[in-house]
Formats: structure tokens, sequence, C-alpha cells
């Protein structure tokens, strides 16, 4: 065999760092996108990977990078640091941008662990202003959890006599200061110390060929009063570690995914690109959410600081199961699509694979932060509300007054299905119907065309009652906005405000027994006649239509023109001569989907929308919002069965817990990353692939929900009806599944709409 550079001929794949519709940072403000641009530049500039590869040595050592100093003199390392030591005055989010995207440069050095160090240092009193000063001005730090050390710490007069060990530490070999936790006679005190006499670090082959690693001995070492810091929680310093660790993880993610998604969209076998596979684009569009997952907990644990610090550990402990815990997997993932070479020395991906190796390590077994999820998830959720401060104040003061107003109020009549609370009627809702808060997107007077900021003030208030239910519009919420947009003022007229009281039932007259997805082969015409439109054909898989008043119903108008011309949408009266409705039994025993037969149903010319060869436009926009819809089931509770097995005492309960923890922490992702997609909305960004991405990752969860579920519950599934409900909800499943799209459409979707692979 050769030794040194492998014998492949085939030039390993350059990672390019495209960045496409798909490929999201952690950045959410204008500002902020900057600061990843500059820190991804200066990487290019000062350590591109060739040069990191020759440094593989001197890093291990933990000698500084030549350009640390110039990394430091642009304030990188300090962003979130008060100017009044030194720093820039950011926010932890802003460093996490820092450090997601020096991380998908894969720079080395002390960065993440130094930024670690001054991040919890932060959470002191004022005696930490000289470390804070001295680490603002380019010191190296790390921290040290007390998980991870033994130390003893004893009071001699004005000085403290330290003892014990470490086990491995990322960064301890470069860090100019070590702050760690030690046992003394009163309890846990915080220490910062410096090596010098009594302190020997002790450098290991690491993983992470990119970071040192060693282990930290304290032999009667002596430090003054004054090392001794005050003010720290170690329960939140501890998630400080997991967030801005997650961080690295999504940053490591992120560019493994861009460059295997390039690699494919160029890459040609059989002639044609390897990225028209539809084998590939699945593996794709997957990679592209579990990246999207990852980075929107990572966000999440970051933004959660600020909170209490049950919220702070459960945003903290999710982004260790989903960022961190996932990442080694998902950076393997991306290697294999690059076949046998990215396999190789000389590529790339194996680099970012130990760094995320490393980093799901350094975090301890991954039962702990399932396990730590499952026990918060018992009786917490994760919050999902935005500080926005007296932004839009005036407008926030009127949905409150309202939403107080209707709190006074109540409603007559219930869905009857405790899966749609939101579809109850009466005064409650008539009010909120009234205010424009149904649906308060909507343009007056339907809604209150709120902004992006009003929608996130709108869903807070509402978040602040949790005894008043949202109203939704079930199946109407994907057929109102067609009407409105599209439609005449009769039928505006007639239908808006019936449809936002929730008093008149709909439903979607789309598919056919030869046109499922693909809504432009269907075969059910529409024949003009005097004054109208004779309808025959056969739709089926139509949700409701046995309960519906009305219905949103798509046939060809002209059979010569081409498959994605000559549709109408029209509006049915579902009570109109010639509908024969035939419900189906689903496997669940339910009867919620139906067949309806149309036999020369008569449609007058004014229940037409648009021109009579616009149906597959309105189809289209219809089908956006249904699934952006579904996406947002996210809110429902998917782990009734699953919390309530965590409760019991017994031998499987910790079993119970971390499956529990495992699904909370993935339903978090998926709110993150809406919340985030809103964020990005209110700073006046333009729409995101969140909706796609997210209707994908929710079918994905409610698949961890229900196994996780039978498979904790174990002999109650033998019974069809239990309290809480298990194989019923189980059994409903397929019906959410497929809805607006089987999984398998939804990564096609992402595929060619969002990554922009080549077609098949």
């Amino acid at each position: 065999m050769r030794s040194g550079r492998s014998s492949c001929t085939a030039t390993p794949p350059v990672f390019s760092g495209w960045k496409g519709d798909g490929a999201v940072t952690l950045a959410i403000t204008v500002e902020q996108e900057q600061l990843v641009d500059a820190v991804s530049s200066f990487a290019a500039r000062h350590a591109p990977i060739d040069r990191t590869r020759a440094a593989f040595g001197s890093i291990a050592a933990g000698e500084l990078p030549s350009w640390w100093r110039e990394f430091v003199s642009n304030g990188f390392h300090a962003v979130h640091l008060p100017g009044h030591v030194g720093g820039q005055d950011g926010s932890l989010a802003d460093t996490a941008c820092v450090v997601e995207a020096a991380a998908a440069a894969l720079l080395p050095g002390p960065l993440l662990s130094t930024v670690t160090a001054s991040a919890v240092a932060s959470l002191a009193d004022s005696s930490v202003k000289p470390l804070l000063t001295d680490l603002a001005s380019g010191a190296t730090a790390v921290i040290v959890l007390p998980e991870h050390c033994d130390v003893q710490a004893t009071a001699e007069g004005n000085s403290w006599r330290l003892n014990g060990s470490s086990g491995s530490v990322l960064g301890v070999c470069a860090a100019q200061h070590i702050l760690l936790p030690a046992r003394t006679d009163g309890g846990e005190q915080w220490f910062v110390i410096t090596p010098s006499a009594g302190v020997t670090i002790e450098p290991q082959q690491g993983t992470d060929l990119c970071t040192d690693v060693g282990v930290l001995h304290l032999a009667e070492h002596i430090v003054p009063d004054s090392a001794a810091i005050s003010g720290i929680s170690t329960e939140r310093a501890r998630c400080i570690v997991v967030a801005l660790a997650a961080c690295a993880a999504a940053g490591a993610v992120r560019r493994c995914a861009d460059a295997a998604i390039e690699y494919i969209r160029t890459r040609e076998q059989f002639g044609r690109p390897v990225g028209s596979f539809q084998a590939l684009q699945h593996k794709a569009a997957m990679l592209l959410v579990n990246s999207e997952l990852a980075a929107s907990s990572a966000w999440d644990a970051v933004r959660a600081e600020s909170e209490s610090i049950e919220q702070h550990r459960l945003a903290a402990a999710s982004a260790a199961v989903m960022a961190v815990a996932t990442a080694p997997d998902l950076v393997l993932d991306a290697l294999l699509m690059f076949g046998a070479i990215g396999y190789t020395w000389e590529h790339d991906s194996h680099l970012y694979w130990r760094r995320a190796t490393s980093l799901a390590a350094s975090m301890g077994p991954m039962t702990h932060w399932s396990r730590e999820v499952g026990e918060l998830a018992r009786t917490l959720k994760r919050s999902t509300t935005i500080d926005l401060g007296d932004v839009e104040s005036e407008f926030r003061a009127r949905v409150a007054a309202t939403l107080d107003e209707a709190m006074q109020l109540s409603n007559d009549h219930y869905s009857g299905d405790i899966r749609t609370p939101g579809l109850a009627t009466g005064p409650q809702r008539d009010l909120l119907a009234q205010e424009g808060l149904v649906a308060p997107n909507l343009p007056a007077p339907w809604g209150v065309g709120a902004s992006a900021v009003q929608q996130v003030i709108i869903a807070d208030e509402f978040g602040r009652r949790p005894e008043l239910i949202r109203p939704s519009l079930g199946i109407a919420e994907w057929i109102l906005p067609t009407i409105l947009n599209s439609g005449s003022d009769l039928q505006r007229e007639r239908f808006a405000q019936p449809i936002l009281r929730g008093v008149q039932p709909w439903c979607q007259l789309f598919s056919e027994p030869g046109a499922g997805s693909d809504l432009a082969s269907l075969s059910t015409r529409a024949t003009r006649v005097d004054g109208g439109w004779l309808v025959n054909g056969h739709k089926i898989w139509t949700s409701l239509a046995d309960k519906a008043d009305f219905g949103a119903l798509l046939a060809r108008t002209d059979p010569e023109a081409k498959k994605h011309r000559g549709i109408g949408y029209f509006l049915v009266d579902m009570t109109t001569p010639g509908i024969e409705v035939s419900p189906i039994k689903q496997a669940s025993g339910r009867f919620e989907f139906n067949e309806v037969f149309l036999t020369d149903v008569f449609v007058p010319d004014d229940m037409l929308v648009g021109k009579p060869d616009e149906g597959w436009s309105l189809a289209v926009s219809t089908m956006a919002v249904e699934r952006t819809a579904i996406g947002n089931y996210v809110s429902i509770d998917r782990a009734e069965a699953l919390r309530g097995m965590a409760e019991i005492p017994g031998p499987e309960q910790d079993a119970a817990l971390r499956a529990l923890g495992d699904v909370e922490a993935y339903g978090t992702a998926i709110k993150s990353l809406v919340l985030r997609e809103t964020l990005r909305l209110v700073e006046g960004q333009g729409p995101g692939p969140t909706s796609s991405i997210a209707k994908y990752a929710m079918v994905t969860l409610l698949r961890r929900a229900w196994s996780a579920t039978l498979g904790a519950t174990g002999r109650t599934a033998m019974l069809e009806k239990t309290e809480p409900a298990v194989v019923q909800r189980y059994f409903d499943a397929p019906a959410e599944l497929i809805g607006g799209g089987t999984p398998e459409i939804q990564l096609t979707v992402i595929a060619s709409m969002v990554l922009g692979l080549p077609r098949n």
C-alpha cells in the first residue's frame, strides 16, 4: 500500500460553501447575517482547511493559531461581552452565529472553549470583571463542569488549596484560564485558575484533529481568594455549555449537507446528474430537514438563556438530543453521499465527522439528556413566547382587550372531537370572528391584515390565556384564502363570515381514483350549460364530505386543453341533487374519508372561482396553504399516553422518560423551526422553506410518538378503548401521515423546489 496521499485517481470534491434557499444559518437579523459572512470570510482568508491540516500537531499541543490575534482584533470572540470590559455589547445569540459559522468553516483552535467560558463567566457578579477583561483582550479559556472533575478546595486564610483532576476536556491545552467548580466544606465554589505551580495539563490524542484535548491535574495548587468567583449558577452554566456545543454541531452539519447537495447536483453518472435520482434526492431532502432541526434546536437553547431555569434546561437538553447527538450520523450521511471519495483522508468530510463525534462525546451519555427532557416534559412545555418589548403596544392592548372579553363568553356547540377543539362555535367565537382574530392574517374585514409582528403578538396573547382555545377554520383554512383572493364579491359575501364563525363546514373535492397528488390527471368533467355547468365525475378520499355544507371542486372544463389547463375551480353546495356521498370506513373504525359521486350536478356560473381554466393555479395555492396548515399541528399534544407512563414508578419508568424526552425534543425542534421563520419575517426577510420542512418533520414526529407510545404502554394496546387513548390514536395515524401529501411527495417537493436538484 502507498503511504501518504491516497492512490485514488478522482479529485476529491472541494467543499464549495454552497448556500441556497435551503441552507440556513442561525442568523435572524441582517446584522447577524453580516457577522456570519465576516467570520466565514475571515476563515477563508486566514484558516483554509489545507493550512489547518498542516497544523494538526501544533493544534493538539494547544498552540494558538497564527491568526488568533487578528481574530481577536475583529472582536469576534467577544461579541457577547459587555463594552465596559472590552466586549462588543452583543447578545449570546450573536455569538452563537459566530460559533456556528466558525464550525462550518472548520476553524481550529480555542474559539468554542473560550467563548463558552466567557459566556459562563458572564453569569457571575462583579468579582469576574478582571477575568472578562482579560478574555476580551484575547486570553483563551475553558470551562470544566462539576460532572467532569473531582476537585476539592480547602480554605487556608486568604487563599485556597486545590486538589483533583478532570476527565478529558476539549480546549484545555490551549487555555490560559480554567473555570471550574470545586467541592468545599460549605458546598460548591467556582474558581478561575491559570496554569502555574501545581497545575499539570496532560495532552491526549483527540478524535477532533482541529481541537486539543487533555486532562487537568491539580496537586496542592494554591490560589488567592480573588480566584473564587461568585454568582455562577451551575445549572445555567451547563445549559450554556450545551447550547454553544449544539451551535458548533449545527454548523458542522450545515456545511457538510451543503457540500454533499452541491456534489450530487453536478456529479454525473450514466450521462445525468446523480442528483436527479430519486433515492439521492430524498436523502438530500432528509439531510436538509435534519440539519434545519438541529440548527433550530441549537438556536432555541441559546434563546432560552434569559428564561426561567426550567425552560433553559428543557431547551438545552432538547438541543443536546436534536443537535449534538444527531450530528455524527448526519455528517456521516453527508459523507456517504460522496461515495468512496468521501471516505478518503484527503476529503474534508471526515474532519467534520470527527468534530461532530467529539462534540457529542463531550456531552456524556445521551441517555442522560433524553431523560432530562422527559423528566421536565412531564409537567412543562417549551415556551414559544417572544419578547418584543413595546413594539406595537397599542395593537397588543386591543388584542388583549378583545381576548379578555372573549374569556367572559363561551361556545355552545363543540366539535365533538378532542383532536379539533378549535372548531367549537358560539358567542365566544362570534366575537373573535367579528374582531378579525379568527384568521388575523386575512385582510379586513375578514381579518385584521396582521403583519408578521402582529401575528406573533396575537399568538403570544392567546398563549397567555391557555384556557381560551384559539379557533380553527378546519378544511376551510385552505379554501377561504382562495375565495378571498380570486373569488367574486358575491362569493366573498356569501361564504367568508360563515366560515370564520365556524357555522359552514367545507370539504375539498380534489382527489379522484385516478388523480391523487397528480391533479392534472383528473377526469371529472364540467360541461357548460345555460346559466352554469353540469358536473359528472367521481371524487375519493374527501375528508368530512358527509358533514360539509359546501365543497371546493376541481373539474375539467376543456378536455382538449393541456393537462394543467382547462380545469375549473367550483364552489359546490353539497345538498345539490346528483351528489351522492358514500363514507369510507377506515382501519381505525372511523368514517372520516368519503367517496363522492357527481351525476349531472348543476353548478351556477356565479359559483365558479376565477376563469374556467384557472383551476390548476388556484388548486396549487390551496395546497400550499394546506401543507403549511398541517405543519402547524405540532402544537397538539402527541405524547399524552407516554407522559402518563413516565409518571408511573417502576422498572419501566426510565425507558418511558427517555422515550418521552426523545419525542418532546423533536417536537420542540419543530416549534423552534417555525418560530425562527416567524422572527425572520418580523425582521423583513422573505419566506423560507420552513413550511415544507416542518410538514415532513411533523410526519416523522408522529411516527416517533406513536412508536414510542406503543413500545412503552405494552399490553395496554390490546384494548381498543383506553384512557388516555393509545391504540385509537395509532390507528388514526394514516389520516395525518397522508394528509397534505405523502412523506415521499414532501421529500420530492423539498428536493426540487427548495434544493433545486435536477428533475429526473
